[in-house]
């Protein structure tokens, strides 16, 4: 519980044998920021990651690192799962897989349910808080989370994992690594399955993903190959339980109920998705080395629909006449296509000598990705062409970066620390579905200086640093005129922050100050093609304070505490709302409001006992303020204020011939808390009043895991 929420460690995870030890994760440590950084971070361990991953997505794995706040289309951590940090979405959240980059290009979001189980082939997280230090991909706008398995294993492991528990929820594992082969050759594997009915109705997931990886190593050089993939099929849970029901029916589930009778029951999306990296270290001496990475993602896949009463001009057909009668609209099944390929190449040098390390790192990527629509059934026969698609369209996305990051420890207490990212971007989108005559040709360059100090004496570490991020807006962003395009996300991040680390103990504060100008927001307001896009905001802020502790006053038992408390704040924006009576919409003027989904308090809790050995009881509580679903600070729009309780029972069997064997069952909502995490809202005039419709995401009440790891 201690490892859970302190800053463990350096910025990288290493083992020590023979002479290697350069040669591991240099592509990651590029990424990442050093244990001296002048940022906020928290880095997780394998054993952390391995105590809680008995079948929920990896967001769920991060849900008691400080600021985090996770939810669940489904219900139970299994499927489609998002993250906030400081009440930054995932779209704004940047992602890297061993220094790849992972999130999606076009709507730079992160959708680990393409990935399931990835976290079993993870040997450390680093989640950085704020803008971070500078990396691959997608711009860094309020936190970062880099994932690392290119750690090299020493010996010879196999290892079986499975979970079973609530909601027929099924998780399998299967691990294996060679070790060392004739002191050179490593190769490590893993298969897993995850499968789940869910909490909401027909929220069931199916999901399998396979990892391997080949690698080459000698005292100053390694080659390395990574291949894994993930397969998802879930039913559709995205449309949230309208408010109304929320007290009567917490599971009800809008999917499929377009068919007649009973829901139509492959309302799923389904998606595959591989993704094949390449590395080469080299250490060309004792002050420099470095590393060369190419990498290849390629994504199929659909999300399948039962459309009632659809008009036949709305799909680009004529209305069909059956002989004596013209008929306008028919029942039909459709799927909404994504087939993209994700390619580039990064680099990263190091150069240490005494007291000075400087990195030099970046990389170009290409996102080629085609949308179209198919129909695959219609309910009047014959109305619909065979293999019928009723749009076809292209996008493409480049980009180019570079970064240098110098670190200079002046003396034995002070350390100064520079950092400087350069970012092109060019968009090329060709339609969209509502709007196929709309395309944009864009482009973007973004410099991104950061500075920091660090102090460092008898155990107390203190820093201070400020650090710019630019972001470009996403695809749905496009959806407009020539006029009315958006302008690229600016962020002014400033932290300071203090931690003092004993031998049993940590204490650690962080104040930080992130000045936004032009931050992308939903308004409700609908633009000249009749879009409902984002609005660029001038001016907005979060400031805030975290707090974390940590202890382990005796062998048998450690304790941990981490709290937020934020201010979120919009300083002026107009609400636009559709007036159904009148046509058109109609406005409304605030000022300083609360940003979206930006709790002022996030706070967890955990203890820790080992009442015998090997065996281990966990207790965890999170609390999260109020959340309000859009940015007009209106309690009528909001997610109640929630705390929960988990726990975690572990016992561990030592032999000569299973290495080791845990059995570990893990308790959620132990109380039946009703809470709802995530949601949406909309509002209109209509009969003279406003009307407001909220939709929530609940979370499950009571449920279990209970997983057995057999370890040779």
């Amino acid at each position: 519980m201690l490892c859970c929420i302190v800053f463990a460690g350096s910025g990288i995870a290493q083992k020590t044998f023979n002479d290697t030890t350069l040669l591991q994760g240099i592509e990651v440590l590029a990424v990442r920021a050093a244990a001296t950084a002048p940022f906020a971070k928290t880095n997780l361990s394998k054993k952390e990651i391995e105590k809680n991953n008995l079948g929920q997505d990896l967001p769920f794995l991060l849900n008691q690192t400080p600021s985090v706040v996770v939810n669940s289309d489904a219900g139970t951590g299994i499927g489609y799962t998002g993250i906030r940090i400081r009440g930054t979405d995932a779209t704004r959240i940047n992602v890297t897989l061993n220094g790849i980059p992972y999130n999606d290009a076009e709507s730079q979001g992160t959708f680990f349910v393409d990935l399931p189980d990835f976290a079993s082939s993870a040997g450390s997280i680093q989640v950085q808080r704020g803008v971070g230090t500078s990396s691959n991909g997608a711009g860094s706008f309020g936190a970062g989370i880099n994932v690392s398995t290119n750690e090299v294993n020493k010996d010879f492991y196999a290892e079986l994992n499975n979970s079973a528990g609530s909601f027929n929820s099924f998780k399998n594992t299967f691990r294996f690594g060679t070790g060392l082969l004739g002191k050179h050759v490593t190769i490590d594997g893993r298969l897993s399955r995850i499968s789940s009915d869910g909490f909401i109705d027909r929220g069931a997931a199916n999901l399998q993903s396979a990892y391997g990886s080949i690698a080459w190593v000698d005292s100053s050089h390694s080659l390395r190959l990574n291949i894994f993939s993930g397969k998802q099929k879930t039913y559709q849970a995205w449309y949230g339980v309208p408010g109304y029901l929320l007290e009567s029916d917490r599971s009800f589930n809008a999917a499929g109920t377009e068919q007649p009778g009973k829901p139509y029951k492959n309302e799923t999306d389904n998606y595959l998705q591989t993704h094949y990296q390449l590395f080469y270290n080299q250490r060309i001496n004792t002050n420099w080395q470095w590393s060369l990475a190419g990498f290849f993602t390629k994504g199929r896949g659909y999300y399948e629909q039962y459309k009632g009463g659809a008009d036949f001009a709305s799909y680009g057909l004529p209305d069909f006449y059956d002989g004596s009668s013209t008929i306008t609209k028919t029942d039909l099944v459709r799927r909404l296509w994504l087939d993209n390929d994700f390619y580039g190449s990064t680099f990263s040098a190091q150069y240490k000598k005494n007291n000075t390390t400087l990195l030099l790192g970046g990389g170009w990527n290409q996102y080629d990705g085609v949308h179209y629509g198919e129909v695959i059934w219609a309910k009047i026969t014959g109305s619909i062409p065979a293999n019928y698609h009723w749009y076809d369209l292209t996008a493409q996305k480049r980009e180019a970066s570079l970064f240098a990051k110098w670190t200079g420890k002046l003396n034995e207490r002070w350390q100064v620390f520079t950092d400087l990212q350069w970012r092109d971007i060019n968009y090329t989108i060709n339609g969209f579905r509502n709007n196929p005559g709309i395309t944009t040709g864009a482009r973007f360059g973004f410099v991104n200086p950061k500075l920091g100090v660090t102090y460092a004496y008898n155990g107390w570490q203190a820093y201070l640093s400020y650090a710019r991020a630019a972001h470009e807006p996403n695809r749905d962003d496009f959806e407009a005129a020539p006029s009315e395009r958006p302008k690229a996300e600016k962020l002014n991040d400033f932290e300071l922050g203090i931690e003092k680390k004993g031998s049993n103990y940590l204490l650690a504060a962080n104040i930080y100050y992130m000045l936004y100008k032009d931050q992308l927001v939903l308004t409700g307001r609908v633009n000249d093609v009749g879009a409902y896009t984002r609005t660029n905001i001038a001016n907005s802020y979060r400031t805030g304070l975290e707090l974390q502790a940590a202890a382990s006053p005796a062998k048998w038992v450690s304790v941990n505490a981490n709290i937020t408390l934020s201010e979120n704040k919009i300083k002026g924006f107009t609400e636009f709302i559709d007036d159904y009576d009148n046509g058109g919409q109609k406005t409304t003027l605030y000022s300083k409001t609360d940003i979206a989904f930006s709790p002022a308090v996030v706070a967890n809790a955990g203890i820790s006992f080992m009442p015998v050995k090997n065996a281990s009881i966990g207790f965890n509580s999170k609390y999260v303020g109020r959340q309000y679903l859009d940015n007009t600070a209106n309690k009528e729009r909001s997610l109640d204020a929630f705390y929960v309780q988990d726990a975690l029972v572990s016992y561990t069997i030592y032999n000569k011939l299973l290495k080791e064997t845990t059995l570990r069952i893990q308790l959620n909502n132990i109380f039946s808390k009703k809470y709802e995490p995530n949601g949406y809202t909309f509002s209109y005039i209509s009969g003279g009043n406003l009307a407001t419709e909220n939709y929530y995401f609940p979370m499950a009440g009571f449920n279990f895991m209970v997983g057995l790891s057999v370890k040779l």
